[in-house]
Protein backbone atom coordinates (compact mmCIF):
# COMPACT_ATOMS: atom_id res chain seq x y z
CA UNK A 1 0.00 0.00 0.00
CA UNK A 2 1.31 3.78 -0.73
CA UNK A 3 0.13 6.34 0.71
CA UNK A 4 1.93 10.36 0.43
CA UNK A 5 2.31 13.23 2.87
CA UNK A 6 4.10 16.65 2.97
CA UNK A 7 5.28 15.50 6.29
CA UNK A 8 5.96 11.90 7.66
CA UNK A 9 6.03 11.74 11.51
CA UNK A 10 6.76 8.61 12.88
CA UNK A 11 6.53 8.27 16.88
CA UNK A 12 3.58 8.94 18.99
CA UNK A 13 5.12 10.29 21.98
CA UNK A 14 5.22 13.88 22.75
CA UNK A 15 8.30 14.31 20.15
CA UNK A 16 5.85 12.85 17.50
CA UNK A 17 2.80 14.63 18.24
CA UNK A 18 4.10 18.00 18.93
CA UNK A 19 5.75 18.00 15.29
CA UNK A 20 2.70 16.71 13.61
CA UNK A 21 0.61 19.22 15.43
CA UNK A 22 3.61 21.86 14.49
CA UNK A 23 3.73 20.68 10.86
CA UNK A 24 -0.10 20.69 10.42
CA UNK A 25 0.02 24.12 9.66
CA UNK A 26 1.96 23.80 6.75
CA UNK A 27 0.43 20.81 5.30
CA UNK A 28 -0.67 16.98 5.26
CA UNK A 29 0.99 15.04 7.77
CA UNK A 30 0.98 11.27 8.06
CA UNK A 31 1.59 9.79 11.81
CA UNK A 32 2.97 6.71 12.12
CA UNK A 33 1.98 4.50 15.30
CA UNK A 34 4.01 0.93 16.11
CA UNK A 35 0.82 0.27 18.32
CA UNK A 36 -2.06 2.52 20.20
CA UNK A 37 -1.15 6.21 19.68
CA UNK A 38 -0.86 6.12 23.31
CA UNK A 39 2.19 3.77 23.84
CA UNK A 40 4.81 5.71 24.38
CA UNK A 41 7.72 6.70 27.20
CA UNK A 42 6.06 10.04 27.49
CA UNK A 43 3.21 8.63 27.64
CA UNK A 44 4.05 6.74 31.01
CA UNK A 45 6.47 9.85 32.23
CA UNK A 46 6.01 10.81 35.80
CA UNK A 47 8.34 13.37 36.62
CA UNK A 48 7.79 16.20 34.90
CA UNK A 49 8.78 18.95 32.61
CA UNK A 50 11.96 20.82 33.38
CA UNK A 51 11.81 24.54 32.80
CA UNK A 52 12.45 27.62 34.03
CA UNK A 53 9.12 29.05 35.73
CA UNK A 54 9.88 30.38 39.29
CA UNK A 55 10.85 33.63 40.39
CA UNK A 56 14.59 32.61 41.97
CA UNK A 57 15.38 30.39 38.55
CA UNK A 58 17.26 31.61 35.93
CA UNK A 59 18.11 29.89 32.54
CA UNK A 60 21.60 29.87 33.42
CA UNK A 61 20.88 28.02 36.70
CA UNK A 62 19.28 24.91 34.25
CA UNK A 63 22.07 25.40 32.12
CA UNK A 64 24.74 25.23 34.56
CA UNK A 65 22.61 22.13 36.01
CA UNK A 66 22.19 20.32 32.78
CA UNK A 67 25.92 20.29 32.10
CA UNK A 68 27.33 19.17 35.55
CA UNK A 69 24.98 15.84 35.20
CA UNK A 70 26.08 15.20 31.56
CA UNK A 71 29.64 14.96 32.91
CA UNK A 72 31.73 17.45 29.84
CA UNK A 73 29.77 15.40 27.33
CA UNK A 74 27.13 18.05 26.81
CA UNK A 75 27.28 20.30 23.44
CA UNK A 76 26.64 24.15 25.20
CA UNK A 77 24.82 25.57 21.85
CA UNK A 78 21.86 22.91 22.22
CA UNK A 79 22.12 23.26 26.15
CA UNK A 80 21.57 27.00 25.29
CA UNK A 81 18.69 26.38 22.78
CA UNK A 82 16.93 23.97 25.59
CA UNK A 83 16.81 26.38 28.29
CA UNK A 84 15.97 29.41 26.77
CA UNK A 85 13.50 28.33 24.10
CA UNK A 86 11.53 25.94 26.56
CA UNK A 87 9.92 28.29 28.68
CA UNK A 88 8.11 29.60 26.17
CA UNK A 89 6.18 26.66 24.73
CA UNK A 90 5.46 26.09 28.16
CA UNK A 91 3.31 28.95 28.15
CA UNK A 92 2.13 28.56 24.91
CA UNK A 93 0.72 25.46 26.01
CA UNK A 94 -1.01 26.63 28.98
CA UNK A 95 -1.99 29.43 26.72
CA UNK A 96 -3.98 26.33 24.64
CA UNK A 97 -5.22 25.37 28.19
CA UNK A 98 -2.57 23.16 29.32
CA UNK A 99 -3.18 23.02 33.30
CA UNK A 100 -0.17 22.18 35.36
CA UNK A 101 -0.48 21.68 39.16
CA UNK A 102 -0.69 24.52 41.31
CA UNK A 103 -0.50 25.14 44.92
CA UNK A 104 -3.74 26.55 47.27
CA UNK A 105 -2.18 29.92 46.34
CA UNK A 106 -2.47 29.33 42.73
CA UNK A 107 1.13 29.44 41.29
CA UNK A 108 2.56 26.64 39.60
CA UNK A 109 3.71 23.99 42.10
CA UNK A 110 7.28 23.47 41.13
CA UNK A 111 8.40 20.25 42.23
CA UNK A 112 12.76 19.03 42.82
CA UNK A 113 14.77 16.54 41.26
CA UNK A 114 17.90 14.60 41.18
CA UNK A 115 20.28 17.00 39.50
CA UNK A 116 18.21 20.06 39.71
CA UNK A 117 19.04 22.88 42.52
CA UNK A 118 15.94 24.80 41.93
CA UNK A 119 12.65 23.78 42.17
CA UNK A 120 11.80 23.62 38.27
CA UNK A 121 9.78 20.68 37.72
CA UNK A 122 6.07 21.49 36.55
CA UNK A 123 3.75 18.31 37.21
CA UNK A 124 0.26 17.37 35.89
CA UNK A 125 -2.16 15.13 37.85
CA UNK A 126 0.71 14.59 40.72
CA UNK A 127 2.74 11.77 39.60
CA UNK A 128 1.30 11.38 35.88
CA UNK A 129 2.61 14.42 33.82
CA UNK A 130 3.10 12.76 30.67
CA UNK A 131 -0.30 10.75 30.30
CA UNK A 132 -1.80 14.56 30.92
CA UNK A 133 0.66 16.83 29.25
CA UNK A 134 0.88 13.57 25.93
CA UNK A 135 -3.33 13.57 26.01
CA UNK A 136 -3.76 16.71 26.09
CA UNK A 137 -1.29 17.35 22.75
CA UNK A 138 -3.16 14.16 21.20
CA UNK A 139 -6.33 16.09 21.65
CA UNK A 140 -5.08 19.08 19.64
CA UNK A 141 -3.56 16.37 16.92
CA UNK A 142 -6.96 14.82 16.78
CA UNK A 143 -8.81 17.88 15.98
CA UNK A 144 -6.20 18.68 12.91
CA UNK A 145 -8.03 17.31 10.23
CA UNK A 146 -4.46 17.70 8.05
CA UNK A 147 -3.20 15.17 10.40
CA UNK A 148 -4.25 11.32 9.74
CA UNK A 149 -3.17 8.52 12.31
CA UNK A 150 -1.34 5.52 11.07
CA UNK A 151 -1.51 2.85 13.62
CA UNK A 152 0.43 -0.31 14.47
CA UNK A 153 2.76 0.28 11.37
CA UNK A 154 6.33 -0.62 12.55
CA UNK A 155 9.12 0.52 11.01
CA UNK A 156 11.38 -1.43 9.00
CA UNK A 157 13.44 1.17 6.84
CA UNK A 158 13.77 4.38 5.49
CA UNK A 159 13.28 5.23 1.46
CA UNK A 160 16.43 7.14 0.73
CA UNK A 161 17.67 7.96 -3.05
CA UNK A 162 21.38 9.11 -2.89
CA UNK A 163 21.16 11.47 0.29
CA UNK A 164 17.48 13.10 0.48
CA UNK A 165 15.03 10.55 2.33
CA UNK A 166 11.58 10.52 0.50
CA UNK A 167 9.57 8.38 3.19
CA UNK A 168 9.33 5.49 5.06
CA UNK A 169 9.21 1.38 5.13
CA UNK A 170 7.11 0.01 7.40
CA UNK A 171 5.08 -3.41 8.31
CA UNK A 172 1.42 -3.13 9.44
CA UNK A 173 0.07 -5.49 11.76
CA UNK A 174 -3.10 -5.06 11.34
CA UNK A 175 -3.07 -5.69 7.60
CA UNK A 176 -0.38 -7.80 7.81
CA UNK A 177 0.90 -5.80 4.39
CA UNK A 178 3.92 -3.36 3.75
CA UNK A 179 3.07 -0.01 3.66
CA UNK A 180 5.21 2.46 1.63
CA UNK A 181 4.57 6.22 3.29
CA UNK A 182 6.21 8.96 1.05
CA UNK A 183 6.71 12.11 2.62
CA UNK A 184 8.86 15.21 1.37
CA UNK A 185 10.21 15.60 4.76
CA UNK A 186 10.45 12.68 7.44
CA UNK A 187 10.33 13.31 11.07
CA UNK A 188 11.82 10.35 13.10
CA UNK A 189 10.30 10.54 16.75
CA UNK A 190 10.30 6.50 17.71
CA UNK A 191 11.81 6.29 20.80
CA UNK A 192 14.64 4.79 22.24
CA UNK A 193 16.26 1.34 22.54
CA UNK A 194 15.16 0.85 26.59
CA UNK A 195 13.48 -2.29 25.93
CA UNK A 196 15.70 -4.54 24.67
CA UNK A 197 16.93 -4.72 28.46
CA UNK A 198 15.03 -7.56 30.20
CA UNK A 199 14.21 -4.93 33.10
CA UNK A 200 12.96 -1.62 31.76
CA UNK A 201 10.47 1.12 32.45
CA UNK A 202 9.71 1.52 28.20
CA UNK A 203 6.65 0.21 26.65
CA UNK A 204 7.52 -3.13 24.89
CA UNK A 205 7.74 -1.04 21.95
CA UNK A 206 10.54 0.67 22.79
CA UNK A 207 13.07 -1.04 20.38
CA UNK A 208 14.84 1.61 18.75
CA UNK A 209 13.68 0.81 15.36
CA UNK A 210 14.34 4.26 14.14
CA UNK A 211 17.90 4.30 15.45
CA UNK A 212 18.41 1.19 13.38
CA UNK A 213 16.66 2.25 10.28
CA UNK A 214 18.66 5.45 10.45
CA UNK A 215 22.75 3.94 10.92
CA UNK A 216 21.15 1.52 8.31
CA UNK A 217 20.37 4.29 5.91
CA UNK A 218 24.28 5.54 6.46
CA UNK A 219 23.30 8.08 9.26
CA UNK A 220 25.85 8.21 11.65
CA UNK A 221 24.67 7.56 15.59
CA UNK A 222 26.61 8.76 18.27
CA UNK A 223 27.20 7.69 22.26
CA UNK A 224 25.18 4.78 21.87
CA UNK A 225 26.92 3.20 25.22
CA UNK A 226 25.33 5.92 27.44
CA UNK A 227 21.87 3.78 28.34
CA UNK A 228 20.62 5.67 31.50
CA UNK A 229 18.92 3.56 34.32
CA UNK A 230 16.63 5.19 36.39
CA UNK A 231 17.49 4.20 40.07
CA UNK A 232 14.12 3.23 41.41
CA UNK A 233 11.42 1.09 39.81
CA UNK A 234 9.88 -1.34 41.66
CA UNK A 235 11.26 -4.78 42.61
CA UNK A 236 8.80 -7.73 43.73
CA UNK A 237 8.55 -11.16 42.13
CA UNK A 238 4.99 -11.24 40.40
CA UNK A 239 4.81 -7.35 39.65
CA UNK A 240 5.53 -5.08 36.61
CA UNK A 241 8.74 -2.84 36.62
CA UNK A 242 6.61 -0.06 37.21
CA UNK A 243 9.05 2.94 37.70
CA UNK A 244 8.60 4.94 40.97
CA UNK A 245 9.22 8.53 39.85
CA UNK A 246 12.21 10.69 41.07
CA UNK A 247 9.78 13.11 42.48
CA UNK A 248 9.15 10.99 45.39
CA UNK A 249 12.69 11.75 46.24
CA UNK A 250 12.71 14.52 45.54
CA UNK A 251 9.97 15.38 48.54
CA UNK A 252 12.01 13.66 50.71
CA UNK A 253 12.18 9.45 50.27
CA UNK A 254 14.91 8.16 51.63
CA UNK A 255 16.98 4.78 50.42
CA UNK A 256 18.06 2.43 52.78
CA UNK A 257 19.90 -0.59 52.43
CA UNK A 258 17.95 -4.17 54.05
CA UNK A 259 20.19 -2.76 57.17
CA UNK A 260 18.11 0.21 57.28
CA UNK A 261 21.04 2.21 56.60
CA UNK A 262 21.21 5.60 54.36
CA UNK A 263 23.79 4.99 51.82
CA UNK A 264 23.48 7.41 49.62
CA UNK A 265 24.49 9.97 53.00
CA UNK A 266 28.21 10.97 51.90
CA UNK A 267 27.74 9.25 48.30
CA UNK A 268 27.38 12.55 46.93
CA UNK A 269 26.49 16.50 48.38
CA UNK A 270 22.48 16.19 46.72
CA UNK A 271 22.55 12.44 48.65
CA UNK A 272 19.18 11.01 47.39
CA UNK A 273 18.90 13.33 44.66
CA UNK A 274 22.20 12.76 43.48
CA UNK A 275 22.44 12.29 39.35
CA UNK A 276 20.82 9.49 38.50
CA UNK A 277 23.71 7.47 37.18
CA UNK A 278 25.31 8.60 40.70
CA UNK A 279 22.00 7.03 42.16
CA UNK A 280 21.93 3.81 40.08
CA UNK A 281 25.31 2.76 40.52
CA UNK A 282 25.06 3.25 44.44
CA UNK A 283 21.91 1.09 44.49
CA UNK A 284 23.43 -1.74 42.52
CA UNK A 285 26.46 -1.65 44.47
CA UNK A 286 24.41 -2.25 47.51
CA UNK A 287 22.46 -5.32 45.59
CA UNK A 288 25.58 -6.97 44.68
CA UNK A 289 26.48 -6.64 48.37
CA UNK A 290 23.17 -7.86 50.01
CA UNK A 291 22.11 -10.11 47.26
CA UNK A 292 18.43 -9.55 47.78
CA UNK A 293 17.65 -7.60 44.14
CA UNK A 294 16.37 -4.74 45.91
CA UNK A 295 16.66 -1.93 48.10
CA UNK A 296 14.82 0.32 50.03
CA UNK A 297 12.42 3.62 49.26
CA UNK A 298 11.43 4.53 52.44
CA UNK A 299 8.44 7.30 52.93
CA UNK A 300 7.71 6.27 56.87
CA UNK A 301 9.01 10.15 58.24
CA UNK A 302 6.45 11.82 55.39
CA UNK A 303 3.53 12.87 55.88
CA UNK A 304 1.17 9.87 54.59
CA UNK A 305 -2.11 12.38 53.55
CA UNK A 306 0.99 14.57 51.42
CA UNK A 307 1.85 11.47 49.42
CA UNK A 308 -1.44 9.93 48.71
CA UNK A 309 -2.08 12.80 46.91
CA UNK A 310 0.89 13.99 45.51
CA UNK A 311 1.27 10.36 44.10
CA UNK A 312 -1.63 9.08 43.32
CA UNK A 313 -0.69 6.82 40.34
CA UNK A 314 2.37 5.38 42.41
CA UNK A 315 -0.20 5.19 45.64
CA UNK A 316 -2.84 2.81 43.44
CA UNK A 317 -0.08 0.75 41.73
CA UNK A 318 1.79 -0.58 44.90
CA UNK A 319 -1.37 -0.85 46.53
CA UNK A 320 -2.05 -3.32 43.88
CA UNK A 321 0.76 -5.10 44.58
CA UNK A 322 -0.05 -5.31 48.39
CA UNK A 323 2.79 -2.86 49.27
CA UNK A 324 2.10 0.61 51.10
CA UNK A 325 4.01 3.30 49.70
CA UNK A 326 3.46 5.27 53.03
CA UNK A 327 5.62 2.70 54.43
CA UNK A 328 8.44 1.75 52.10
CA UNK A 329 8.84 0.25 48.28
CA UNK A 330 11.39 -2.44 47.30
CA UNK A 331 12.99 -0.38 44.52
CA UNK A 332 16.18 -1.48 41.93
CA UNK A 333 17.67 0.50 38.42
CA UNK A 334 16.31 -0.12 35.32
CA UNK A 335 17.20 0.78 31.66
CA UNK A 336 14.80 3.93 31.02
CA UNK A 337 16.29 6.42 28.45
CA UNK A 338 18.47 6.06 25.54
CA UNK A 339 21.32 8.80 26.07
CA UNK A 340 22.38 8.55 23.07
CA UNK A 341 21.17 8.11 19.27
CA UNK A 342 21.19 9.84 15.43
CA UNK A 343 23.62 12.35 15.43
CA UNK A 344 21.50 15.84 13.91
CA UNK A 345 22.05 19.47 14.16
CA UNK A 346 20.60 21.93 15.82
CA UNK A 347 17.55 21.87 14.21
CA UNK A 348 16.98 18.22 14.36
CA UNK A 349 18.18 17.77 10.75
CA UNK A 350 20.35 14.02 10.26
CA UNK A 351 23.17 13.70 7.45
CA UNK A 352 20.42 12.57 5.46
CA UNK A 353 18.36 15.94 3.55
CA UNK A 354 14.72 15.90 4.67
CA UNK A 355 15.42 13.56 7.66
CA UNK A 356 14.58 15.08 10.93
CA UNK A 357 15.29 13.35 14.18
CA UNK A 358 13.38 14.37 17.53
CA UNK A 359 13.02 13.18 20.95
CA UNK A 360 14.63 10.27 22.90
CA UNK A 361 16.25 9.03 19.19
CA UNK A 362 18.02 12.53 18.29
CA UNK A 363 21.06 13.19 19.87
CA UNK A 364 20.81 16.91 20.12
CA UNK A 365 23.96 17.11 22.66
CA UNK A 366 21.86 18.26 25.17
CA UNK A 367 22.31 15.14 27.46
CA UNK A 368 26.05 14.42 27.47
CA UNK A 369 26.68 11.38 29.34
CA UNK A 370 23.40 11.44 31.91
CA UNK A 371 20.07 12.88 31.13
CA UNK A 372 19.42 15.51 33.84
CA UNK A 373 15.97 14.43 35.26
CA UNK A 374 12.45 15.56 32.99
CA UNK A 375 14.80 17.14 30.53
CA UNK A 376 13.25 14.87 27.99
CA UNK A 377 9.74 16.04 27.50
CA UNK A 378 10.41 19.64 26.91
CA UNK A 379 13.35 18.42 24.58
CA UNK A 380 10.69 17.05 22.60
CA UNK A 381 8.68 20.69 22.30
CA UNK A 382 11.50 22.46 21.95
CA UNK A 383 13.16 20.84 18.58
CA UNK A 384 10.09 19.77 17.27
CA UNK A 385 9.15 23.36 16.17
CA UNK A 386 12.71 23.84 15.04
CA UNK A 387 12.55 20.38 13.04
CA UNK A 388 9.11 21.99 11.66
CA UNK A 389 10.57 25.47 10.93
CA UNK A 390 13.42 23.94 9.18
CA UNK A 391 11.91 22.37 6.84
CA UNK A 392 10.25 25.47 5.61
CA UNK A 393 13.52 26.66 3.99
CA UNK A 394 13.95 23.64 1.80
CA UNK A 395 10.06 23.90 1.17
CA UNK A 396 10.70 24.80 -2.63
CA UNK A 397 13.11 21.77 -2.84
CA UNK A 398 11.50 19.06 -5.23
CA UNK A 399 12.62 15.63 -4.44
CA UNK A 400 9.37 13.41 -5.31
CA UNK A 401 9.16 10.91 -8.39
CA UNK A 402 11.41 7.73 -7.23
CA UNK A 403 9.17 4.63 -7.66
CA UNK A 404 9.70 1.87 -4.69
CA UNK A 405 8.70 -1.57 -4.79
CA UNK A 406 7.02 -2.93 -1.60
CA UNK A 407 9.67 -6.15 -0.38
CA UNK A 408 8.59 -7.46 2.38
CA UNK A 409 6.15 -10.38 3.58
CA UNK A 410 5.83 -12.59 6.90
CA UNK A 411 6.17 -15.75 6.74
CA UNK A 412 4.78 -16.86 10.24
CA UNK A 413 7.14 -20.44 11.19
CA UNK A 414 10.13 -17.30 11.39
CA UNK A 415 8.07 -15.08 14.45
CA UNK A 416 9.02 -17.65 16.58
CA UNK A 417 12.57 -16.97 15.80
CA UNK A 418 12.18 -13.37 16.45
CA UNK A 419 11.04 -14.07 19.96
CA UNK A 420 14.25 -15.77 20.48
CA UNK A 421 16.54 -13.37 18.83
CA UNK A 422 15.06 -10.58 21.40
CA UNK A 423 14.78 -12.81 24.60
CA UNK A 424 19.10 -13.52 23.88
CA UNK A 425 19.50 -9.70 23.16
CA UNK A 426 17.65 -9.36 26.04
CA UNK A 427 19.44 -11.78 28.01
CA UNK A 428 23.05 -10.72 26.66
CA UNK A 429 22.77 -6.65 26.71
CA UNK A 430 21.38 -6.91 30.45
CA UNK A 431 24.19 -9.09 31.54
CA UNK A 432 26.82 -8.12 29.51
CA UNK A 433 25.82 -4.44 29.23
CA UNK A 434 24.39 -3.33 32.11
CA UNK A 435 24.90 -0.79 34.94
CA UNK A 436 28.47 -2.39 35.83
CA UNK A 437 30.76 -3.44 32.32
CA UNK A 438 33.79 -4.73 31.60
CA UNK A 439 36.02 -5.35 28.63
CA UNK A 440 35.61 -9.06 29.11
CA UNK A 441 31.82 -8.82 29.73
CA UNK A 442 31.29 -6.54 26.64
CA UNK A 443 33.54 -9.12 24.32
CA UNK A 444 31.37 -12.23 25.08
CA UNK A 445 28.05 -10.27 24.72
CA UNK A 446 29.47 -9.57 21.26
CA UNK A 447 30.53 -12.77 20.67
CA UNK A 448 27.05 -13.92 21.36
CA UNK A 449 25.33 -11.26 18.88
CA UNK A 450 27.72 -12.06 15.70
CA UNK A 451 26.39 -15.49 16.38
CA UNK A 452 23.21 -14.58 16.65
CA UNK A 453 23.46 -12.09 13.49
CA UNK A 454 24.84 -15.91 11.37
CA UNK A 455 21.83 -17.56 12.82
CA UNK A 456 19.76 -14.62 11.25
CA UNK A 457 22.04 -14.07 7.88
CA UNK A 458 21.63 -17.86 7.01
CA UNK A 459 17.28 -17.39 7.80
CA UNK A 460 17.04 -14.81 5.95
CA UNK A 461 18.69 -15.83 2.61
CA UNK A 462 16.67 -19.11 2.78
CA UNK A 463 13.47 -16.75 2.84
CA UNK A 464 14.86 -12.40 0.81
CA UNK A 465 12.97 -10.37 2.07
CA UNK A 466 10.50 -12.20 5.37
CA UNK A 467 9.55 -9.10 7.90
CA UNK A 468 10.37 -10.58 11.08
CA UNK A 469 14.05 -11.34 9.84
CA UNK A 470 14.40 -7.31 9.62
CA UNK A 471 12.60 -6.72 12.83
CA UNK A 472 15.33 -9.11 14.48
CA UNK A 473 17.96 -7.60 12.09
CA UNK A 474 16.93 -4.34 13.18
CA UNK A 475 16.88 -5.19 17.03
CA UNK A 476 20.41 -6.92 16.62
CA UNK A 477 21.63 -3.20 14.60
CA UNK A 478 20.92 -1.57 18.07
CA UNK A 479 22.27 -4.00 20.62
CA UNK A 480 25.47 -3.79 18.62
CA UNK A 481 25.76 -0.44 18.37
CA UNK A 482 25.56 -0.34 22.28
CA UNK A 483 28.08 -2.96 23.57
CA UNK A 484 30.72 -1.35 20.15
CA UNK A 485 29.63 2.10 21.86
CA UNK A 486 30.91 0.40 25.68
CA UNK A 487 33.78 -1.35 23.76
CA UNK A 488 35.33 1.64 22.91
CA UNK A 489 34.87 4.06 25.70
CA UNK A 490 37.61 2.55 27.98
CA UNK A 491 36.57 4.80 30.62
CA UNK A 492 33.60 5.35 32.93
CA UNK A 493 31.64 8.72 32.93
CA UNK A 494 28.39 9.48 33.34
CA UNK A 495 25.56 6.13 32.81
CA UNK A 496 28.94 4.28 31.59
CA UNK A 497 30.56 2.30 34.61
CA UNK A 498 33.62 0.18 33.15
CA UNK A 499 34.84 -1.57 36.14
CA UNK A 500 38.04 -2.19 34.25
CA UNK A 501 38.64 1.49 33.75
CA UNK A 502 37.00 3.02 36.53
CA UNK A 503 37.45 6.69 36.14
CA UNK A 504 37.13 9.21 33.75
CA UNK A 505 39.59 9.97 30.91
CA UNK A 506 40.03 13.85 29.02
CA UNK A 507 40.97 11.48 25.94
CA UNK A 508 37.53 10.55 26.22
CA UNK A 509 35.84 13.46 26.32
CA UNK A 510 34.34 12.88 23.25
CA UNK A 511 31.24 11.60 21.28
CA UNK A 512 31.22 8.16 20.15
CA UNK A 513 30.52 8.24 16.40
CA UNK A 514 29.44 5.00 14.60
CA UNK A 515 28.23 4.60 10.87
CA UNK A 516 27.56 1.62 8.80
CA UNK A 517 31.12 0.14 6.96
CA UNK A 518 33.33 2.53 8.87
CA UNK A 519 35.04 2.11 11.68
CA UNK A 520 34.50 4.02 15.35
CA UNK A 521 34.95 7.62 15.47
CA UNK A 522 35.13 10.13 18.15
CA UNK A 523 34.23 13.80 17.40
CA UNK A 524 35.12 16.88 20.24
CA UNK A 525 32.43 17.85 22.00
CA UNK A 526 30.72 21.54 21.22
CA UNK A 527 31.47 23.57 25.01
CA UNK A 528 31.72 27.25 23.08
CA UNK A 529 28.32 29.14 22.66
Amino acid sequence: MEMNFDYVVVGSGLAGLYSALCASRYGKVGLVTKADVTDSNSYNAQGGIAAVSGKDDDPEYHFEDTIVAGRGLCDYPAVEILVNEGPALIHDLMEKGMHFDVTESGRLALGLEGGHHRRRILHAGGDATGKFVTSFVLDLVRKEKNIEIIPHCALLGLLVTGDVCDGVRCWNSGTSSEYLIYGKNVILASGGAGAIYRRTTNPDTTTGDGIAAAYNAGCKVEDMEFIQFHPTALAKEGAPCFLISEAVRGEGAWLLNLEGERFMLGAHELSELAPRDVVAQNIEAQIRKEGKGYVWLSLRHLDPEKIKSRFPTIYARCREYGIDMCDRIPVAPAAHYTVGGVCCDENGESSIRHLYVCGEIASTGIMGANRLASNSLIECMVFAQRAVRDTLKQSGEDHSGHIYREEFHLSPENEEFYRHVRKEVSDIVSEDAGIVRTGEGLEKGLAGLEQLQRELQARSAADPGEVCCRMAENLLTVALLVIRGALARKESRGCHFRADFPEEHETFRIHTVQQAGRDIAGIPVKDKI
